[in-house]
């Protein structure tokens, strides 16, 4: 995971509109917020999302 997906799942989370385990509306916010680094990666990587979400390691 780069700095930049790192910083946009904290902005993502920073909004409070979500669960941040629903990935799919992360994934509609990180759009709507013109985060598509993020978009993809939770398409190519979820696993690792999640680790990131559960842990704080990348």
């Amino acid at each position: 995971m780069d700095r930049k997906v790192k910083e946009q799942i904290l902005a993502v989370r920073d909004t409070g509109l979500t669960n941040m385990f629903d990935t799919r509306a992360v994934q509609r916010i990180a759009y709507d917020m013109n985060f598509y680094e993020l978009v993809v990666f939770l398409e190519e990587h979820r696993d690792k999302y999640v680790r990131f979400i559960l842990t704080g390691e990348e």
